[in-house]
């Protein structure tokens, strides 16, 4: 395999988009996901259209060992990761000190610790040898606070923040890290994290332009890109931080609640 790139959540979403796309260019792929028949389906779906060789490992983010175990066997494949897109994670919706504790903090290893991990895992090597890309996919609710969705907000600013901070930290080598930011998107996310029963879902992004601004991004070496958000949230993003925290949190709250 070569320019190879190691996808987390790659069975489908936004995953399975960017692997689609890497493949379209040539590029090899290692694909882990829990979801074993997606990533049968992947494999099966990439290498009989463009050829291009896809390795997959089955591995779940939300335990400890995991990400170890990820690099441990992408290493002993003896091929060089070109780029890492960590793109697995998950969200959900209630009032924080309702929710089921178990799941925040799954979702807290899987949006925060896995991504980190990986990321330190993979960088000293990229640095080494002066070359190669991450991509952290972060959400625009990285830009502010959401009650409802306390945790999901909290992991996501942080995986923005991480990103941009190594970014400061790489200006001087060929090394970027790029934080793609989507808007509500159409994949499984919403069903899942139940937003999509909220207002905020009623208008999504397609799925594969959201994948192609992240990875247009990425090889570009961009800071950061937000994606799939609608000319009139893109405005109440940039005034966000023109509203007072109170009417700023009442704004978030309403738009997360069930319809």
């Amino acid at each position: 395999m070569k320019n190879v790139a190691l996808i987390t959540g790659a069975a489908g979403g936004i995953g399975k988009e960017f692997a689609k796309i890497h493949a379209s260019r040539g590029g090899g792929i290692i694909a882990v996901d829990i979801n074993t028949e997606g990533l049968k389906t992947l494999k099966s779906e990439i290498e009989r259209q463009t050829g291009v060789e896809v390795y997959t490992i089955v591995k779940n983010l939300t335990q400890p060992t995991a990400t170890q175990e990820i690099y441990e066997e992408a290493k002993s494949l003896g091929v060089e990761i070109d780029y890492l897109i960590n793109n697995a994670g998950f969200g959900g919706i209630g009032k924080f000190y309702e929710r089921p504790w178990v799941k925040d903090l799954a979702m807290i290893q899987v949006n925060i610790l896995a991504l980190t991990s990986l990321t330190r895992f993979f960088l000293p090597e990229f640095v080494e040898r002066n070359s190669g890309k991450i991509l952290n996919v972060s959400s625009t609710a990285s830009l502010l606070p959401g009650p409802l969705q306390a945790v999901y907000f909290a992991t996501k600013a942080y995986v923005t923040s991480f990103s941009n901070a190594l970014s400061g930290e790489l200006h001087n080598t060929n090394v970027s890290v790029t934080a793609l930011l989507p808007g509500p998107t159409k994949t499984n996310f919403g069903a899942i994290s139940g937003m999509d029963k909220t207002s905020i879902y009623k208008n999504t992004a397609e799925v594969s332009d959201v994948a192609k601004d992240g990875y247009d991004a990425m090889m570009e070496g961009k800071l950061e890109v937000i994606s799939g958000l609608p000319w009139s949230q893109r405005m109440q993003l940039s005034f966000a931080p023109l509203i007072p925290k109170k009417m700023q949190l009442q704004i978030v709250r309403k738009g997360q609640e069930i319809q």
